[in-house]
């Protein structure tokens, strides 16, 4: 099972993972987001669902707050492995860009409307972040403030926590991404035991959105062999 980031939805999910797991030999679960304040807590108890249901081996992961979500899940439940893309930030979230970003976000929404906000929020963005935003926003419906706020609130795994994860970890970034700064994935990356990082372009991404699954998931691949941590770039 893979957890949107915040705002997002699990059309991207999709779109980005589903090629990559297939590939692999795994059916991916993208359960939509249940919007509103509650948000982080429905995330966790879907993964507990889809959990309690599985049969073979397991993988979770999510992009930026599903990231998190992810890891904090697997420091108290089974799996057989990470796909974590474009983490945000460790610990409590402070002034991370990606929580700044979504506070702001919340605050134009509520003083203007998704519409507004998104007019505000896609006027610089490139074509395809754009197109994944008035997407995912409108179907977060009336609950989109809340959900960006309680996403934004959340904090991530420490890097002590992340050191007690012993399953393979797969990690991608982007890094030229100013609100998922890469030098967090990096942390994350030095911080898990068994965790391999891969790194795309935005430019890449809006390309081809499997390409950021296709880096995950094979960094999960190289990471469960045996022999020393690489990270490709």
């Amino acid at each position: 099972m893979v957890i949107p980031g915040t705002g997002s939805d699990d059309h991207f999910v999709r779109a980005v993972f589903a090629g990559p797991l297939a590939a692999v030999g795994f059916r991916l679960v993208a359960v939509p987001p249940l919007p509103g304040p509650d948000l982080v807590h429905a995330h966790l108890a879907a993964l507990d669902a889809v959990a309690a249901e599985a049969e073979g081996p397991l993988l979770v992961g999510g992009v930026s707050l599903g990231a998190h979500l992810a890891a904090e899940w697997a420091l108290r439940s089974r799996c057989d492995g990470l796909l974590l893309a474009m983490p945000a930030w460790c610990g409590p979230p402070g002034d991370a860009p990606a929580a700044v970003a979504a506070r702001t976000s919340a605050e134009t929404v509520l003083r203007l409307g998704t519409n507004g906000a998104l007019r505000v929020a896609t006027a610089e963005a490139p074509g395809w972040l754009a197109t994944e935003l008035t997407g995912a926003w409108r179907r977060h419906g009336r609950d989109l403030a809340d959900s960006l706020l309680a996403g934004a609130a959340h904090p991530a795994p420490t890097e002590t926590d992340l050191g007690r994860l012993t399953v393979p970890a797969g990690l991608a970034a982007c890094r030229d991404d100013p609100v998922h700064p890469v030098e967090v994935a990096r942390r994350w990356a030095a911080a898990l035991p068994r965790a391999v990082l891969r790194s795309i372009t935005l430019e890449t991404l809006g390309a081809d959105p499997e390409s950021l699954g296709r880096a995950a998931v094979l960094a999960w691949l190289r990471a469960a062999l045996p022999g020393p941590r690489e990270t490709g770039w």
